[in-house]
C-alpha cells in the first residue's frame, strides 16, 4: 500500500485481531502512527493490555497511550463489564443484540482518539471496526462512522481536519486473516477471547467468529485454545 498524504495517524488498538490488522495497515499508510489502548473494565482486559503491549513491541511502536475509561465499567449492563451479567455460550447464527454489547462503547473511543489526535496534530483515526461479520453491535456500522465524522467535524478546531479510517469494515474474518498474513502481522500476540483465561476459550461468539476466519482462510490460528 502506498502512504497517503497523512499528519499522523491515532490508532485505536485494543490488541484483538481486526484492530491488529488495522494497525498493519495504518503503519504502511502513515509516516507518523501513534497507537491507543483503552481500558474500560472488561472481562479480558489484562489479556488485552497484554496483546496490545507485545504488538508495540513487535512493530517497535514507542509512541503509545494506554488510558482509562472506567465509567463503562462502572455503569454495567454488559456481559464484558458486569460481573453479574453471564456470558452466553457463543453462537455463529445469533440474531439481534448480544448482552456482550457495551452501550455505545466506541462513541468513546472516538471521542477520546479525536482528543488525542487533535493534541497531536494528526488527521486520521483507525478503529478496526466490522461490520459484515460481527456480532450484531450498532456503533459497528458504517452509517455510525460517516455521523461520527460529521460530529468530529463540528466538534474540533477548523483547522484539524479529522477523519475516520475504518480499513477492515467490509471484511469477513476470513479476509482480515488474509489480509494480516500479507502484512506479516503476528496473530500469535492477539486475544479475541471475551475470557481473560490463560488460554482462548474457543466457544464464546468472538472465539467462534475468529476460528471461522481461520478455518476459511485456510490456515491454523496460532493461539491455544481451551475447547475447539
Amino acid at each position: 500500500m502506498s502512504r497517503l498524504k497523512s499528519s499522523g495517524a491515532v490508532v485505536l488498538v485494543s490488541g484483538g485481531m481486526d484492530s491488529a490488522v488495522t494497525a498493519a495497515i495504518a503503519l504502511s499508510e502513515n509516516e507518523r502512527v501513534s497507537f491507543l489502548h483503552i481500558r474500560y473494565g472488561a472481562r479480558a482486559q489484562r489479556r488485552e493490555e497484554s496483546a496490545f503491549r507485545a504488538l508495540c513491541q513487535f512493530w517497535n511502536v514507542t509512541d503509545f497511550q494506554v488510558t482509562d475509561l472506567p465509567s463503562l465499567s462502572s455503569f454495567g449492563g454488559s456481559a464484558l463489564t458486569d460481573s453479574s451479567i453471564s456470558l452466553p455460550e457463543g453462537s455463529l447464527d445469533r440474531e439481534g443484540i448480544p448482552v456482550t454489547y457495551v452501550p455505545f462503547r466506541n462513541a468513546h473511543f472516538l471521542a477520546t482518539a479525536t482528543s488525542l489526535a487533535e493534541i497531536k496534530g494528526a488527521n486520521r483515526i483507525y478503529i478496526g471496526a466490522v461490520e459484515e461479520d460481527s456480532s450484531g453491535y450498532p456503533d459497528c456500522r458504517r452509517v455510525f462512522y460517516d455521523a461520527f465524522t460529521e460530529a468530529i467535524r463540528q466538534g474540533t478546531k477548523p483547522d484539524a481536519d479529522i477523519s475516520i479510517v475504518t480499513p477492515v469494515i467490509t471484511f469477513r474474518k476470513s479476509r482480515i486473516v488474509q489480509e494480516g498474513l500479507r502484512l506479516g502481522v503476528p496473530f500469535i500476540h492477539t486475544w479475541s477471547c471475551y475470557q481473560g483465561v490463560t488460554d482462548a476459550c474457543g466457544h464464546c461468539d468472538s472465539c467462534l467468529l475468529r476460528l471461522r476466519g481461520f478455518s476459511e482462510a485456510g490456515v491454523s490460528d496460532p493461539l491455544e485454545y481451551l475447547k475447539k
